[in-house]
Parts: C-alpha cells; sequence; structure tokens
C-alpha cells in the first residue's frame, strides 16, 4: 500500500497559540480520515517538534488510527533511544556517510525528511535558521507546502 507522507517541523523557539494548535489539528485530522494510509515524519529538535508530535498523538487516540504512523527521524544516535520507542510508532536514524557537525546533520535528516514526503506542514515565522533554509528546500523542490505562521489568525 502506498502512503501519504508529511512531514512536520518548525523553529526550535516556538510558542504555540489556540489558532496554530486549531490549525494543524484541522488539517491533520482531515489527512487522517481521507487518507486510508498516512505516514508522519517529525523530528525531535525543538519546541516546535515536541508540540506537533503531542497534537499528532492527540489526534490519533480520539480517531482509535491504526493506519497513521508517526516516524521519529533522528539526524544521528541519541542516549536512551528505549524512551522514544516507546512514544513513536517507528525510530529512523539517518545517518549520511559522512561524520557530520550535529547542526549539519540535523540540516541533512531535514533535506531527507522533505524529499521525502508529499506535503510538508510547517511553522517557519523568521526568514532565516534551519527550518527556514529547510522550507526554502522544499519550495525548490516543488513540494506542496503549508506554512501555519500564515495559517495562523
Amino acid at each position: 500500500m502506498d502512503c501519504f507522507r508529511i512531514t512536520l517541523f518548525g523553529h526550535r523557539d516556538f510558542c504555540a497559540t489556540r489558532e496554530t494548535e486549531g490549525k494543524l489539528y484541522d488539517i491533520l485530522k482531515d489527512l487522517m480520515l481521507k487518507k486510508s494510509c498516512l505516514e508522519i515524519y517529525i523530528g525531535r529538535n525543538g519546541e516546535f517538534d515536541l508540540f506537533a508530535a503531542s497534537v499528532v498523538k492527540r489526534i490519533k487516540k480520539e480517531l482509535d488510527n491504526s493506519s497513521c504512523s508517526v516516524t521519529l527521524v533522528l539526524p544521528y544516535k541519541v542516549k536512551d533511544i528505549e524512551y522514544y520507542e516507546q512514544y513513536y510508532d517507528d525510530i529512523i536514524i539517518y545517518e549520511n556517510e559522512e561524520k557530520l557537525h550535529p547542526k549539519a546533520a540535523i540540516t541533512k535528516r531535514n533535506e531527507w525528511m522533505i524529499e521525502n514526503c508529499d506535503l510538508l506542514v510547517c511553522f517557519v515565522e523568521h526568514n532565516s535558521g534551519g527550518a527556514y533554509k529547510a522550507l526554502r528546500y522544499a519550495e525548490k523542490l516543488g513540494v506542496e507546502t503549508i506554512n501555519l505562521f500564515f495559517w495562523s489568525f
């Protein structure tokens, strides 16, 4: 079965609002109801990632949705992986052949997530930083993108 893949990411420093949460909730719930198979890729390098993961998990629980999986995509191996295995449905450790600085590894991981998704849902407010660069990369590749910053009320 061919799954529809979504990548979620945003700024490391992020302040959640009810409007942003509501919009993300509506988008993801709609997709979970419409798609027979949904894979969601998410990192864990900032406040937006944690926020988005909690919204996804809440919707999955409400819908009792087993056709949606949440995959944590890590840029390198981490300690205490057992903790993450309990929270996420799957974990991918994206390791490039090169030994990269952690920030460079996060950039490469973000690029992989974008290259392997059908839709990017992000929160990019600033025109600098890793989330901004990843958004520009997605636009360059022609990936369908929803930036929640512009969808917020």
